[in-house]
């Protein structure tokens, strides 16, 4: 006989039940959308033991779902022993109570928005992610403040001394004007490390450095995109959401020009619009980009689906307007038919794998071609003392010939317009 008895100490999965309602209007198929559902349950730890839908014309305002159903996924739930049923659409506060009463305790009832939110706390690691994604939570929880205190709401209804001061509602006020000055907080905080983040970004447009943004679809690839672009170790994973914090990179083009990449946030259809919100700050690195690279992961049957998404959100966040380049990733998945029926759709668009290398090179001739479309060409004469500049020069501008002469770098080369800017004092005409 053992001496010591073992004990499993690693987590267990919960066991969910993931819930739909197809209103036919939603340009998803119910289940497309709950297979994204179930990756992000995935992605929370969790394991999805069964999936339940229901047709109605529009959602019931009392339980989400009708009576009927809302009995029926009760007994799933008891039968099952369901830990978490999580519904595809955002619950009111008023539905989720409903429902928790139904299912009955210990089983927690949640939506859509609350496990995305549960994913990104998860995966946040800087400080401005972190608080970001608490300000996201807390306006979510804001309105779900409710029942903590009923024990002195039935003090209420027994009347006597100290009934008439109502304290289950007064200790509920006290709570809500917590989390509001909470929330304040936060968004004095961000609004700090936003005016941060702007300096910096500026102190980035002044030194004409050209910014590309990677955007996409979560999950498409973007994290190790950047990773064979620049040999960095950004970290990258095959689940929702595995790059949350931005990160920015450097990398010297060919040409011998020096640009940034950023890798940001993945999207996802039906993003809760408290956290496009909370992530404006963060999302800025792409508002402010000369160039955002759209990676779409081309062997997904719903690309296009996805890319319209990202078009959205991209509008959303007031970025709908910058240059982009579309970049279908993974294609090493694909049989060469299917990559070729892509490239008549999108003939523009630059066809890589991130994981094998293929197409890298195309892609920076490509990013190469989008940085030097409003270029200049001009000869400028830079006196020696000016070494910052001359370093510039070699850095940021595509030099076609240079010549050190007794006065100074005499050189010709082909320079962005905020570039030319700089170098027009010493420009040389002979």
């Amino acid at each position: 006989m053992a001496r010591f008895k073992h004990i499993e100490t690693a987590p267990v999965p919960e066991r969910a039940l993931i819930v739909g309602v197809d209103t036919g209007r939603s340009d998803w198929p119910m289940d497309e959308s709950l297979d994204e559902l179930e990756r992000l349950v995935e992605t929370a730890d969790g394991v999805v033991v069964a999936r339940e839908t229901q047709k109605l014309d529009a959602p019931i305002p009392k339980t989400y779902v009708g009576s009927g159903k809302a009995e029926e996924l009760a007994g799933i739930v008891r039968r099952m022993d369901i830990d978490v049923v999580v519904f595809d659409e955002e619950l009111s506060p008023s539905q989720q109570s409903n429902l928790e009463r139904i299912f009955g305790e210990p089983v927690k009832v949640i939506d859509r928005t609350a496990l995305i939110l549960d994913i990104f706390g998860r995966h946040a690691n800087t400080r401005e992610g972190r608080l970001q994604v608490q300000l996201a939570q807390l306006q979510y929880v804001l309105p779900r403040l409710r029942g903590m205190w009923s024990h002195l709401m039935g003090e209420q209804t027994r009347g006597g001394i100290g009934s008439r001061f109502g304290q289950g509602e007064s200790q509920l006020e006290v709570d809500r004007r917590l989390v509001r000055d909470r929330i304040a907080a936060l968004r004095r905080e961000l609004a700090r490390l936003e005016t941060r983040r702007a300096t910096q970004s500026k102190a980035r447009w002044d030194s004409g450095i050209y910014r590309v943004a990677l955007a996409g679809y979560t999950n498409a690839g973007k994290s190790t995109l950047l990773n064979a672009l620049t040999d960095s170790g950004v970290y990258a994973k095959d689940e929702l959401f595995a790059t949350l914090d931005p990160t920015t990179r450097s990398i010297d083009l060919a040409e011998g020009r020096k640009i940034t990449l950023t890798d940001t946030v993945g999207f996802i259809q039906k993003l809760p619009t408290a956290l496009v919100e909370s992530f404006k700050s963060t999302l800025a690195e792409v508002r402010v980009a000369d160039l955002v690279l759209e990676v779409v992961d081309a062997n997904d049957v719903n690309w296009e689906k996805k890319a319209q998404t990202v078009e959205d959100i991209l509008t959303q966040i007031e970025a709908g307007s910058i240059r982009r380049v579309m970049v279908f990733n993974k294609c090493d998945l694909m049989a060469e038919e299917d990559i070729q029926s892509l490239r008549s759709q999108k003939p523009d668009a630059v066809f890589v794998s991130a994981q094998g290398g293929k197409g890298l090179t195309a892609l920076l001739h490509r990013i190469a071609r989008e940085a030097s479309a409003g270029d200049v060409t001009l000869t400028a004469l830079v006196p020696y003392e000016k070494g910052l500049l001359i370093k510039m020069v070699h850095e940021r501008c595509q030099v076609i010939r240079e010549q050190y002469v007794e006065e100074g770098l005499l050189v010709t080369c082909k320079a962005a317009e905020r570039m030319a800017k700089t170098l027009e004092p010493y420009r040389h005409d002979a």
